[in-house]
């Protein structure tokens, strides 16, 4: 089944900013989150929820929007080679021996003039709650890493065999491609820029020289970090060919949906209900916060969608010098199953506003009239 375009997932232009682009997916994941849709609408809601989840990944790194720009589906696509922090796979490989050479990119030269080239950076995505980006956490990931192949030595040959010189470059890893007056350098196209072939590889490694394993890293997270931030550890990422640096490891921050809470940068929003008699008579309620219990004062007669502002109960950005702010939208509920008395009371309390007229409904009117005027035009 052929993948929707990512913008119409997340229902936002092509060239939408970032800051878009991330309120977009976060309405989304909040309506979908498969915590907040039971029964028969779950399993809708969970692709929904993937799927948004997935659109929101690609557009918000900027290497993979601008692949997917160009190429669609197929530029971030890990059968067309790898995608993000780690390289454009295929259509960097298609250029980068010949290009590569000419500007030096990530490539140097080793011993024997063999050619060496960076490690791929590596990317790996870690969820955590609001409130453990609010105030920072250490934790451990494992991640993949290599390790020199005990058999064959880190050589990639068969014990007892040795690695000869490539034949086509003679020992230095590259060619060079005349073309009338110029000459251009590229890597050797049999030994890969090695300089040497392996007439029997390793049966443990296959010849490479090294085996995958995994190791355990210490991560720290700052507090105030946002979901999409990346933490860069340096020289975790894949080896560098031919003895060539390290990449990098890009850590991606992905915050859980909260029960109560929404974060709009350092600020966070949430809404309060409110009964119906507290909104009319008044008073002081508890509200939550990420650092504990606050108290907000209702005047008498709150309406529905009224909004408190709590200074300072936001969150403190990683760059931001001062936290945030708590907004709390009342929502005024209307009592469900009342009793025979209950509804009693009610009708007489609704017979003493009628007889008030509008003022117990300050909106009422101005409604009214509208209406009115809709309909005399």
């Amino acid at each position: 089944m052929s993948k929707r375009d990512y913008y119409e997932v997340l229902g936002v232009a092509k060239n939408a900013p970032d800051e878009d682009i991330k309120k977009a997916y976060r309405k989304l994941a909040m309506k979908h989150h498969p915590d907040r849709n039971q029964g028969s609408a779950a399993k809708k809601a969970e692709d929904q929820f993937k799927e948004a989840k997935e659109a929101y990944e690609m557009l918000s790194d900027a290497q993979k929007r601008a692949a997917y720009d160009q190429y669609g589906h197929a530029g971030v696509d890990p059968n067309m080679g790898r995608a993000g922090p780690e390289g454009f796979g295929g259509f960097a490989e298609a250029f980068g021996d010949i290009f590569g050479d000419i500007f030096g990119n990530s490539r140097g030269r080793g011993a024997g003039g063999q050619q060496v080239y960076r490690g791929s950076d590596l990317s790996y995505a870690m969820e955590i709650t609001l409130e453990e980006a609010a105030h920072g956490k250490e934790s451990q990931i494992r991640i993949p890493a290599w390790e020199t192949c005990e058999t064959c030595k880190g050589n990639g040959a068969k014990p007892g065999t040795h690695p000869i010189s490539c034949t086509t470059c003679h020992g230095s890893g590259a060619v060079q491609m005349r073309q009338g007056f110029f000459s251009i350098q590229q890597t050797c196209p049999t030994c890969h820029g090695s300089g040497k072939i392996i007439p029997e590889p390793c049966l443990t490694c296959h010849g490479q020289g090294r085996i995958k394993k995994n190791k355990t890293l210490e991560v720290k997270i700052p507090p105030g970090i946002n979901e999409g931030m990346r933490i860069r550890s340096s020289g975790n990422g894949e080896p560098g060919p031919n003895g060539g640096p390290n990449g990098d490891l890009y850590i991606e921050i992905r915050i859980k949906p909260h029960d109560i809470f929404e974060r709009d940068g350092d600020d966070l929003h949430c809404t309060v209900p409110v009964a119906m008699t507290s909104a009319a008579l008044g008073g002081a309620i508890e509200v939550p916060t990420l650092g504990g219990k606050a108290e907000i004062d209702l005047p008498e007669g709150t309406q529905h969608g009224k909004t408190f502002r709590l200074r300072g109960k936001g969150i403190k950005g990683v760059r931001s010098s001062y936290p945030g702010d708590l907004y709390c939208h009342v929502s005024v509920e209307t009592p469900i199953k009342l009793t025979e008395h209950q509804r009693k009371l009610l009708k007489e309390l609704d017979e003493a506003f009628r007889k008030a007229g509008d003022r117990h409904s300050p909106n009422s009117k101005t409604w009214s009239d509208r209406v009115k005027d809709l309909f005399k035009a």
